[in-house]
């Protein structure tokens, strides 16, 4: 059966995810952006000054050089001060001289020679009549749009007007003042321009140098600043390189550190962070390992003899009970001991002060209750400990526990506290058969008992916890000969609180949890 073709226009269109920009190119992208804006604003501004310089000098030239003219003309109103010097010879006229508007402005255009970039014509009811006979500027007489225009604006304003028009010879800033006399029905205009396109070409061409000068700039900076933002970046580059290289069975990459920057500290801080993952995954290893063997024994034990239990057998199938009941009790102590320690490697304190003769008191008070010993508090100290005085407690009574086990029945155990300027500590010394030195550094090792012995019971997880404990507080476990035999496990505190990285992890220390 052939399904129903759906319609193009309601297929869901396929989208891709445009590739986004490197860290890298967005970096360079901004420089640009910002030096882009801030040369813009630079010769823009320098281009509008220079320009309106310009302006005003043309205005200046333009009053100036048709001063003559004043005494018969109406100034403009709009019109400002400017300079009063001239750029060409001029001869003040006077219309007294003459008896008609066309005398009058043929001797202004022979004598008012335009400059360059400049022109002048003389208009006699509204036609172009008279104009310089030496060109050293440009001939305005036939530029009717201009004339035109000056000859409607005279006319509506009655005055002197100064404008700027686009014609075919260009932008032109122009004036125009009328020319009357008394009994002359003529009426006569003077009109002077200048090229406004010719006077701004200087302007226009530094402008020009200035943008060619400002785009090499800038490929100049995108330049640096790509290799620049590439040398900053190369950190990132580098870590990104080793985030991908790490794997769950090689934690061993790290990343170059160099320099006193930021990305040089945010580097250490990374391979910090890479050394605190690696410990804590060797760590659950290893639990993993440990907790694979020991939990293997019994399950072989218990199968084995199930195996052979004889099921007529009343007393076979009890024995074989109480064998499994046993395996499985110690099974229970075994997954309570890794579950406290996987408590006291993780962050679960409460700091506070403790006072250290407190804390002295209240192990007195829960040893005594532990049979076979005779227990003596030999010695308290006095002051305060930073640190939570419940797992502190829990360490320093494990001590005395493991001492209890491990030392011959009826022997005395003493404990006590002492502080100093840096240091309080917390000790139980036994009489048994001490532990030898090479066996100090082991003895603290998950499920690891002095010589390898089993015949005490327990989890073997004791002293690491002990060990956990110390290091969560910056401290540490240290163990020492008692005279005439035996050992003196001492956990040592900083008085001063001082920050520990989390979690904490128990590794091997002198500590012991085995015969003494």
């Amino acid at each position: 059966m052939r399904l129903p073709r759906i319609p193009s226009a309601l297929r869901r269109p396929r989208t891709t995810n445009p590739r986004p920009l490197s860290t890298r190119a967005r970096i360079l992208g901004a420089m640009l952006a910002v030096a882009c804006v801030g040369l813009a604003v630079v010769g823009g501004v320098t281009f509008l000054v220079q320009r309106d310089r310009v302006l005003s000098e043309v205005d200046a030239r333009l009053r100036a050089q048709v001063g003559s003219l004043q005494t018969v003309a109406t100034p403009a109103p709009a019109a400002t001060t400017g300079s009063d010097s001239a750029t060409t010879a001029t001869e003040k006229l006077s219309p007294d001289d003459f008896s008609n508007v066309s005398d009058y402005l043929h001797a202004v255009v022979a004598r008012l020679v335009p400059a360059q970039n400049e022109g002048s014509v003389a208009v006699i009811d509204g036609r172009a009549r008279f104009r310089p006979s030496t060109l050293s500027g440009f001939d305005l007489s036939q530029n009717t749009a201009l004339i035109d225009r000056a000859v409607s604006e005279t006319q509506k304003d009655h005055g002197t007007v100064m404008g700027t028009a686009s014609t075919p010879q260009g932008a032109l800033r122009y004036i125009a003042i009328p020319v009357r006399m008394t009994g002359d029905p003529e009426s006569g205009l003077y009109i002077r321009a200048v090229n406004l396109d010719a006077e701004l070409s200087p302007v226009t061409a530094s402008i020009t140098t200035y943008a060619v000068a400002a785009v090499v700039m800038l490929a100049a900076i995108g330049l640096v600043g790509w290799f620049v933002a590439g040398r900053l970046l190369s950190p990132i580059r580098r870590l990104h390189e080793t985030a991908d290289a790490i794997t769950l069975t090689d934690l061993g990459a790290r990343i170059p550190a160099e320099g006193t920057d930021d990305i040089s500290a945010m580097t250490r801080t990374v391979n910090s962070m890479l050394d605190r993952l690696e410990s804590s995954v060797d760590v659950q290893r290893q639990l993993l390992d440990d907790v694979r063997h020991e939990l293997k024994t019994p399950i072989t034990i218990v199968r084995g003899h199930l195996e052979l239990m004889d099921p007529a057998d009343s007393e076979d199938v009890d024995a074989t009970r109480q064998l499994g009941i046993a395996e499985l009790d110690r099974m229970t102590r075994l997954v309570d001991d890794i579950d406290l320690l996987a408590a006291v490697e993780g962050d679960q304190y409460t700091m506070r002060a403790v006072d250290l003769a407190a804390l002295t008191s209240r192990i007195g008070d829960l040893v005594a209750v532990i049979p076979g010993h005779v227990w003596t508090i030999e010695h308290t100290g006095t002051g305060v400990v930073h640190g939570d005085g419940d797992r502190l407690l829990q360490a320093w009574l494990q001590l005395a526990d493991n001492a209890a086990k491990y030392t011959p029945s009826g022997s005395p155990i003493e404990l006590g506290s002492s502080c100093d300027d840096r240091l309080a500590r917390l000790w139980v010394r036994d009489h048994g058969q001490g532990i030898p030195p090479d066996m100090r550094r082991r003895v603290f090792r998950r499920f690891d008992r002095a010589g390898g012995k089993r015949a005490i019971g327990g989890s073997g997880l004791g002293l690491a916890i002990v060990d956990a404990i110390a290091k969560a507080h910056n401290g540490s476990c240290t163990i020492a000969d008692t005279a005439g035999g035996g050992a003196v496990f001492t956990i040592q505190l900083p008085l001063r609180p001082i920050s520990v990285p989390t979690p904490v992890r128990a590794d091997t220390v002198a500590i012991r949890e085995g015969s003494s």
